[in-house]
């Protein structure tokens, strides 16, 4: 029987004091595969934290990663874009961030540093792209409804991309239009990644998330909670993970 196990995890990057959160099975024994996860643009909320538990759930030990610094959260678009810009600005200071999650995540005793893998929703989907873009050493990073042209960047030319990557793309989401979806192919092509990208059909932006549908409302967002499409990701995932980890 699962006991998930939880804590605050605080760790330095980039001259700032990160706010992570590491959930585990404490009823397993010996090292476990470790996965980050990369928080909407809403900051490392409850919803990233729920996403690690699931995870730990699953046997694996799951750090919910900090983008922001601090721990920030915020309720508002406006607030959000503001703090996910100022990350996008900086990526070189992006990849820090994420690498030094990676550090405080190998350095738990419960997790085998050699299997790690990263997900992440949103603008967190699009970290995790990007860093398997950039050669991160990762076994699979898994995106849902994510930001595809963070995974795009010339200046990644000639980098072997080693993870296995899948993209949970929302056909009609309007903020990742064809050509985007074109870009991120070609990319991955280039590249010579073992990747895979699929479509949900009539789902749009956050549809893993079921608070999406009421803030898409409050704040005139297309935003949408689509429960077939989040089962059907999450299930996909399992398979990804487990093929990747070699269980």
């Amino acid at each position: 029987m699962s006991e998930i196990q939880s804590k605050h995890l605080s760790y330095q990057a980039d001259g700032v004091t990160m706010q992570g959160y590491l959930a585990w099975d404490s009823s397993q024994s010996g090292p476990r595969p470790g996965v980050l996860v990369v928080h909407e643009f809403w900051g490392n909320n409850d919803y990233s934290r729920k996403r690690a538990d699931m995870l730990a759930g699953l046997g694996y030990v799951a750090l919910a990663v900090d983008m922001y610094g601090d721990g920030k959260q915020v309720e508002t678009p406006a607030e959000a874009s503001d703090l996910m810009n100022a990350v996008i600005a900086n990526m070189p200071a992006a990849r820090e961030r994420f690498n030094a999650a990676r550090d405080a995540l190998e350095n738990q005793p419960q997790v085998d540093a050699s299997r790690i893998a990263a997900v992440g929703y949103c603008f967190g989907g699009g970290v995790v792209l990007h860093m398997a873009r950039f050669g991160a050493d990762l076994k699979a990073v898994a995106s849902f409804h994510g930001s595809l042209p963070l995974a795009v960047d010339a200046a990644a030319a000639g980098i072997d991309v080693t993870a296995r990557v899948v993209a949970y793309n929302g056909e009609d989401d309007p903020f990742v239009d064809a050509s985007a979806v074109a870009a991120f192919r070609q990319e991955m092509e280039q590249a010579g990644a073992d990747y895979q990208l699929i479509n949900y059909p009539g789902t749009v932006h956050g549809f893993s998330n079921p608070q999406a549908t009421a803030r898409g409302q409050a704040f005139d967002m297309p935003l949408r909670y689509n429960a077939l499409a989040d089962r059907s990701s999450w299930d996909h995932m399992q398979l990804l993970l487990n093929s990747a980890f070699g269980e």
